[in-house]
């Protein structure tokens, strides 16, 4: 018993501030009913701490009044932007998007952004898929064609995976099940629950932790460069213009986290990363330069945007949460105007995620 209770103390006292903080916010169900019959429940998680910008947001509006640390700058949008003390290089417009704006980035980020050559996490078993979304609403299946093959590095002593030669197609669903050659098929639904993240622009490499140059790849759209040169105007250094060369998408679903980490493969930091929160809420840690200091905690809200510069590059940063129920993802409005315009099938997909799209300038 002292022994079990000796170990837990060793464990907590080896977890760094940054991974406690991660522990603290993760969703977790709650096992204390030992009825496996019984409905699992979310455990409850303390909110008390977490930085609420919009509620900051409409406090300063009101009278001004900001909490210590917390300072407005005025960048020319419908909302003040925010810094803190502690975290030079940071910078929070809580609500930059607006309702129509969001409903737009949602819809390219789900049809258009993970379209070849744009390369997404599904590229590495199944090459490239084209058009995903609608043969979800089509209720399709990815079908390995006969014959298929795989290749492998050819290094000796390399047995690193290569993206898969295999060949793929959609089918429809009843005649993939009648097939019976024994080949493989995944519904076009689970490859979009499990799409992770997709690249725009100039392709990252993740094996290698860089940019390929040499990959297929096209100019980030027009609208997001501009969108990105306006929201990075506040971070840039005086008289020079963001030059949006690549651009990140993350996917998020219920329990899905994206653990600490830095971005720092781009070649001046002093330039912004502009990242556009979409969908449902979610909790967001910002650290120090040491996994050891203990992060700031903030809800983003779909419609926000984060800058990260200069210092703020060098800060540990992740997603420990999104929330996904009714209450706590609150993005009625984004349902409402989705299903007034017909995009029934959007709001299935936004009701339990989260889209996260990431804006750098690479050189």
């Amino acid at each position: 018993m002292y022994g079990e209770d000796a170990s837990r103390e060793q464990s907590e006292l080896e977890r760094t501030a940054f991974r406690k903080a991660e522990r603290k916010y993760k969703f977790y169900y709650d096992d204390s009913s030992k009825s496996s019959k019984k409905k699992k429940r979310p455990k409850p998680v303390d909110l008390t701490e977490v930085l609420d910008f919009k509620a900051i947001s409409s406090s300063f509006c009101r009278d001004e009044n900001l909490p210590p640390g917390i300072v407005a700058l005025s960048g020319g949008f419908h909302h003040p932007v925010f810094c803190l003390d502690s975290r030079p290089g940071f910078y929070f417009i809580p609500g930059a998007l607006s309702i129509e704006e969001q409903c737009h980035w949602i819809r390219e980020s789900l049809t258009s952004f993970p379209e070849p050559p744009n390369r997404t996490n599904h590229n590495a078993i199944y090459g490239p898929i084209h058009e995903l979304f609608d043969a979800t609403i089509e209720r399709k299946v990815l079908v390995e064609e006969e014959n298929a093959v795989t290749s492998f590095a050819s290094e000796p002593g390399c047995f690193e995976r290569k993206e898969s030669t295999r060949r793929w197609r959609f089918s429809e669903e009843n005649s993939a099940r009648l097939r019976g050659n024994g080949g493989k098929s995944v519904l076009a639904s689970v490859l979009l629950r499990k799409l992770r993240w997709s690249t725009l622009g100039l392709q990252f490499d993740w094996s290698k932790r860089n940019y390929d140059v040499s990959l297929p790849h096209n100019k980030i759209p027009d609208a997001l460069c501009e969108l990105a040169k306006q929201m990075a105007a506040t971070a840039m250094p005086t008289g020079e213009e963001f030059k949006p060369e690549a651009a990140i998408v993350n996917y998020f679903g219920l329990g899905d986290t994206l653990g600490g980490h830095l971005d720092d493969m781009e070649a001046d930091w002093s330039r912004p990363i502009v990242s556009m929160s979409l969908g449902c809420k979610a909790i967001f840690l910002l650290g120090g330069k040491s996994r050891e200091d203990v992060p700031v905690a903030m809800f983003l809200r779909s419609g926000d945007i984060v800058l990260m510069a200069g210092e703020a590059r060098e800060c540990f940063h992740g997603v420990p949460r999104i929330f996904t129920d009714k209450e706590g993802a609150e993005i009625d409005p984004l349902e409402s105007h989705l299903l007034h315009e017909g995009n029934n099938h959007f709001v299935d997909y936004i009701r339990s995620s989260r889209i996260n799209i990431n804006i750098r300038q690479v050189f």
